[in-house]
């Protein structure tokens, strides 16, 4: 028993070490969506990026982040978790060194793409690495994983929104170089035997690659059509639409897709993903556009930062609870509350068109939206699992990332082309709607470009709301297929 005790203690040592690594690569990729939204004003006033540009520091991670984030377990699986692990992490770090040092545009957004791809492939890997370390407490190490990575989502945007405000914004992303040595050298030091799965997952490239040109395509061309017109834009709106169609007749046809149909065809499972589409619309755009507002009106970037903690507060909280009344009486009710409670917390913002109504309005949506936004993650998890058999659960939970992810880009695209429009409609002029320094006409109709965005994600929060009621099921439901009670699934944040 005594020569044993070394070993265990050397265990939980390796344990430990990987549970810290995995949780501080997952919140630095995961901090790396929201606290970049709070610099996206800073950055716009240095590099002149415009209105536009600014979409694209968010859409090009986003994009990397959807296009690899399936392919990213399979590779895992082929050459090892932890060695990925590693990998992804190096590459998030020399992405983020790149991105700091940015001299213009083009340096930026390439950088955040790059960035992108090393965080899928370290977020994919986190919670497979844990399950091969934990073994049979699998359970507990999630859930440690998801405090630790909740408290940076919480106290992230504001610290960043203040690194932001007194140093730099290019600091945001220099400070994630010596946080991701400390995650190599944990990771490194916290190897053990670990053995790899038997078999080897399908590594689609053709079928990613794919989902890459079509989402790549498509986004281009609804944020670039105002500034360049339909028929500059015509060529990638097309090769985006064919590849949408390739990927659907590659999955058909295919020996190992990277979604199996068998899935496709599980009954209610469209249904669920449909919400999630929707439902991601409204958050991804919402999320995006409410911190730079904020700052138009003359909040500072911490200030702006805090909008992200009490939503975040509520998932904690809340989030378990709404999970087991849709465990015991079915997803319906909680999606359609929840997202109804955000269409309407939305539309709170129209009032705050000055910095004193916004304390009052902006206030009073956030709060209202926390209540909303925990109703709505884990159940609408818990349904698009629930139809998928035993043996891809994992997949199916995959591809609700997606298209969560998917559904965050497009709207993000839409409603900022809608945003331009409104604002040259109203006579605004300049690169941004939301430029901190407008006076007169130009702010007036930077405010009503932000009214077309609260109603539009309002619409579409309420269209969710619609959907959940007719399409989703209110029975109870049974279990989820891996066994697991939605109390305890949590989406990645919205983005």
């Amino acid at each position: 028993m005594e020569l044993r005790r070394p070993a265990e203690a050397g265990h939980r040592r390796m344990r430990m070490l990987t549970l810290v690594a995995t949780a501080l690569g997952s919140a630095l990729a995961f901090l790396d969506t929201t606290v970049v939204i709070v610099a996206l004003p800073r950055m716009e006033k240095d590099l002149g990026l415009g209105l536009t540009g600014q979409q694209w520091v968010y859409l090009s991670y986003a994009l990397s982040l959807s296009a690899f984030y399936l392919v990213g377990g399979a590779i895992g699986d082929r050459v090892g978790l932890r060695r990925t692990f590693v990998v992804g992490v190096v590459l998030f770090a020399l992405a983020s060194l790149l991105t700091a040092l940015a001299p213009s545009e083009g340096v930026l957004i390439a950088g955040r793409a790059l960035q992108g791809v090393g965080g899928a492939v370290l977020t994919t890997t986190s919670l497979a690495l844990l399950r091969v370390t934990w073994a049979g407490e699998a359970g507990r190490a999630i859930g440690l994983w998801t405090s630790l990575t909740s408290l940076a989502t919480v106290g992230g945007p504001p610290l960043g929104g203040l690194i932001v405000q007194t140093v730099s914004w290019r600091w945001v992303f220099l400070i994630n170089v010596p946080l991701a040595v400390v995650t190599i050298v944990l990771a490194i030091v916290g190897r053990g035997e670990e053995r790899r799965p038997p078999g080897r997952s399908t590594l689609d490239l053709v079928g990613s690659g794919l989902v890459a040109v079509a989402l790549l395509g498509i986004s281009y061309a609804i944020v670039e059509v105002r500034a360049q017109g339909l028929a500059a834009v015509a060529p990638f709106l097309v090769v985006g639409v064919a590849a949408l169609a390739g990927l659907v007749v590659w999955t058909l046809r295919a020996r190992g897709p990277v979604v199996p149909p068998s899935l496709l065809r599980a009954p209610g499972l469209a249904c669920a993903n449909l919400v999630t589409l929707v439902m991601y619309a409204a958050l991804g755009a919402h999320l995006l556009f409410l911190p730079v507002y904020l700052q138009f009106l003359g909040f500072s970037p911490t200030l702006a930062g805090l909008v992200f903690a009490p939503p975040s507060i509520g998932l904690i909280l809340f989030a378990p609870r709404f999970g087991r009344y849709a465990d015991r009486n079915g997803p319906r009710l909680p999606i359609a509350f929840g997202a109804a409670t955000i269409g309407t917390a939305v539309l709170l913002l129209l009032p705050a068109t000055t910095r004193p109504d916004a304390w009052v309005w902006g206030v009073a949506s956030i709060c209202l939206f926390a209540v909303g936004l925990p109703a709505v993650v884990a159940p609408i998890t818990a349904a698009a699992l629930a139809p998928a058999p035993e043996d891809l659960a994992g997949v199916a939970a995959g591809l609700n990332q997606t298209v969560a992810r998917v559904g965050g880009i497009l709207s993000v695209a839409a409603v900022g082309a809608l945003a331009e429009r409104l604002f040259v409609q109203r006579g605004g002029t300049g690169d941004t709607p939301f430029d901190p320094s407008a006076v007169g006409a130009v702010r007036a109709a930077g405010v009503d470009a932000f009214h077309g965005v609260v109603l539009s994600v309002s619409a579409l929060a309420f269209l969710a709301a619609v959907l959940a009621a007719a399409l989703l099921r209110g029975r109870r439901q049974r279990s989820t297929p891996s066994s697991v009670s939605s109390a305890t699934l949590r989406s990645s944040p919205p983005a």
